[in-house]
C-alpha cells in the first residue's frame, strides 16, 4: 500500500464486506440487488477496486444505507483497530516481501476475516502498551525474527563486501584497520572525520558517532577504542557503499522513524563485519580450531585478534559462518551489560536459530540464572579489574556445557567479555550458545574434555526450583505460582 488511494478503496471494501454479513446477504444476492457482477463485487471486498459514484449508489440501496456513510472513512468500532492500522505507518515501512509476503496477501487476510483480524490486532496492541514496548522495540524484534529466518548469513551482503575488498586492493589475509577505513571514507566518498570528547559534548558520552548528511561530517567519540572506531567507519562505507540511503545519524538507537532504518543499519552493520573479517581466512581458522581435542580459549582469542573487531562483531561473524559453512544452526546469541558493584544484568541484544524455548530474554523484570556463563564471566571481569586495574583491551574467553534443569537442552556455551567504553565503568559479554546435537559432536573434538565445566542451569531465578543454588537472587515466585495453579486443576478434575 503506497498511496492514500489503496486506502480509502480497502476501507470501502471492508465496510461493504462488513455490511453484508451484518445484513446475512451472499455475494450472489447483493449482486442481484445492485446489478453487480459477483466478481465485481469479490474485487471491491477485497479492496482491489473502487466504484463509480453510480455503482455505489447501487451498493448503498442494495445495502440500505446512505450514501454519504458509505463513502465516510470512518469504520465501525469492530473495525477501529484496523483503521488505526491502516493509518499508521507499520505497512508502507514494514517491507513485508522480506518475509516472502506481499502487501497485497495481507489485505486479502483483512478483507477475508476483518473482526478476527481487528481483534489479533487490539491483542497485539495491547501487549505492547503493557509491556511498554516501543516502536523501535517493536521494528528490533521483527529484525531478529527476519535474521532467524535466514540463519543471520546473506549471500549478497558477502558479496558486496567481496566486491569492496576486491576493489580497494584489500588482500585475503589482511583485516583493514582504522586508518585505512577513515581514509576511504575521506578520499572516496567526501567525509570529514572529527573526534569529540566528553569535555566538549558531554551529553554525548554514550554516543558513539554522529553523522551530518549535510556537511558529510562524522563526529567520533574519543574513548572508542580502536576496534570500536574501525567497525564505526566500516558501516558508514556500508551506507554507501550499499547506497542505503534511509538511515539513523546516531549510532545509538535514540529514535526510529521507520523499519528501513533499522533494516539497513543492520545491513550496513553485517558488510562491516564481513569487510573486516574475511570468511575465507576465518572459516580456515575455525575448523582447527574445533578440531582440537581440548578446549583452548588462547586460540579463540589468537583466532580473533588476526582481525580489527570488538569481540561482538567476531561473535556475529561466527554466527554467520556457523550456519552456513558448518551447518550448525541450533545456536543462539546474546549481548549481557553490567555495570560495576551492580548485580544486575541487562540483555540488550538477543538472536535465536535453536528454535527451542530456553534461554530466552524476559519481559518482566527477573533475575537470569547465575550460572550462566554470560553472567559469571562478567563478574570475574570485574574482580581482575578490581585486583590489577582497568584495562579496556582486556577480554576474557570461558565456555561451559549449559543443561537446562527444566528442558534437558545441552548447550555448548562460549563467552567473551571485555570492558565498554566509553563507559569506563561498564563491562559487556557476548555469548555464543550451540545446541548440543548429532552436528555439533561430530565437529567439536573438545566437548569430551574433562577440562570443559558442566553446570546445570535454569531461566530465571523466579521461575527455578533448584532449592539449593547458592546463586539464587529470589525466590521462585513464577513458579510457586504456576505449581499452585497445576494443584487447583487437580482438585476440580477430582471432584468430577
Amino acid at each position: 500500500m503506497s498511496v492514500n488511494s489503496d486506502k480509502v478503496k480497502i476501507i470501502f471494501g471492508l465496510k461493504i464486506r462488513q455490511l453484508r454479513l451484518d445484513k446475512k446477504l451472499s455475494l450472489s444476492e447483493v449482486a442481484v440487488k445492485s446489478k453487480l457482477s459477483i466478481s465485481y463485487l469479490n474485487e471491491i471486498e477485497k479492496g482491489k477496486k473502487y466504484p463509480k459514484t453510480e455503482k455505489i449508489m447501487a451498493l448503498s440501496e442494495a445495502l440500505e444505507i446512505d450514501y454519504d456513510s458509505l463513502v465516510s472513512l470512518k469504520l465501525s468500532k469492530q473495525l477501529e483497530p484496523i483503521a488505526e492500522l491502516l493509518n499508521s505507518n507499520i505497512l508502507t515501512e514494514l517491507p513485508l516481501e522480506i518475509f516472502g509476503v506481499e502487501p497485497s496477501d495481507f489485505i486479502e487476510l483483512m478483507s477475508e476475516a476483518p473482526a478476527k483480524i481487528s481483534a489479533f490486532i487490539s491483542t497485539i496492541v495491547e501487549i505492547g502498551r503493557n509491556y511498554d514496548m516501543s516502536v523501535e522495540q517493536f521494528y528490533f524484534s521483527v529484525l531478529r525474527s527476519y535474521q532467524e529466518m535466514y540463519d543471520n548469513y546473506f549471500e549478497d551482503l558477502e558479496q558486496s563486501a567481496q566486491q569492496f575488498r576486491k576493489l580497494f586492493e584489500i588482500s585475503a589475509t589482511t583485516s583493514p584497520n582504522e586508518k585505512l577505513l577513515a581514509e576511504i571514507l575521506q578520499n572516496f566518498y567526501g567525509y570529514h572525520i572529527e573526534e569529540f570528547s566528553k569535555e566538549q559534548y558531554p551529553e554525548l558520552i554514550t554516543i558513539r558517532s554522529v553523522f551530518n548528511p549535510a556537511t558529510s561530517k562524522l563526529l567520533i567519540n574519543k574513548d572508542l577504542s580502536t576496534e570500536q572506531k574501525t567497525f564505526t567507519y566500516g558501516r558508514e562505507i556500508g551506507y554507501q557503499f550499499l547506497q542505503l540511503k534511509k538511515r539513523s545519524n546516531v549510532s545509538s538507537v535514540i529514535e526510529v522513524d521507520s523499519f528501513e532504518e533499522v533494516l539497513n543499519n543492520f545491513r550496513a552493520s553485517y558488510f562491516a563485519g564481513a569487510i573486516l573479517i574475511n570468511k575465507d581466512i576465518l572459516i580456515d581458522r575455525l575448523t582447527y580450531f574445533f578440531a582440537s581435542p581440548k578446549w583452548d580459549e588462547n586460540m579463540l582469542l589468537s583466532i580473533m585478534r588476526l582481525f580489527n573487531v570488538t569481540p561482538e562483531i567476531f561473535m556475529h561473524r561466527l554466527s554467520n559462518l556457523m550456519t552456513s559453512h558448518f551447518k550448525i544452526n541450533n545456536l543462539f546469541f546474546l549481548r549481557f551489560n553490567n555495570q560495576i558493584d551492580d548485580d544486575l544484568f541487562y540483555l540488550n541484544k538477543e538472536m535465536h536459530l535453536a528454535k527451542l524455548h530456553t534461554p530466552h530474554g524476559t519481559a518482566l523484570p527477573e533475575h537470569y540464572c547465575r550460572r550462566w556463563m554470560a553472567l559469571t564471566i562478567l563478574k570475574d571481569l570485574e574482580k581482575i579489574q578490581k585486583a590489577e586495574g582497568y584495562d579496556a583491551e582486556k577480554v576474557l574467553c570461558k565456555a561451559q556445557v549449559s543443561e537446562y534443569m527444566d528442558t534437558g537442552n545441552h548447550y555448548l556455551v562460549i563467552c567473551l567479555a571485555k570492558p565498554s567504553p566509553p563507559n569506563l565503568r561498564m563491562n559487556s559479554s557476548v555469548t555464543l550458545g550451540f545446541a548440543i546435537d548429532d552436528t555439533l559432536k561430530g565437529m567439536a573434538q573438545f566437548l569430551q574434555d574433562s577440562a570443559l565445566k558442566h553446570r546445570k542451569v535454569n531461566e530465571t531465578c523466579e521461575r527455578c526450583g533448584a532449592v539449593d543454588c547458592a546463586e539464587r537472587m529470589r525466590p521462585p515466585y513464577v513458579l510457586q505460582k504456576r505449581q499452585a495453579r497445576e494443584k487447583i486443576k487437580e482438585s476440580i478434575a477430582k471432584l468430577s
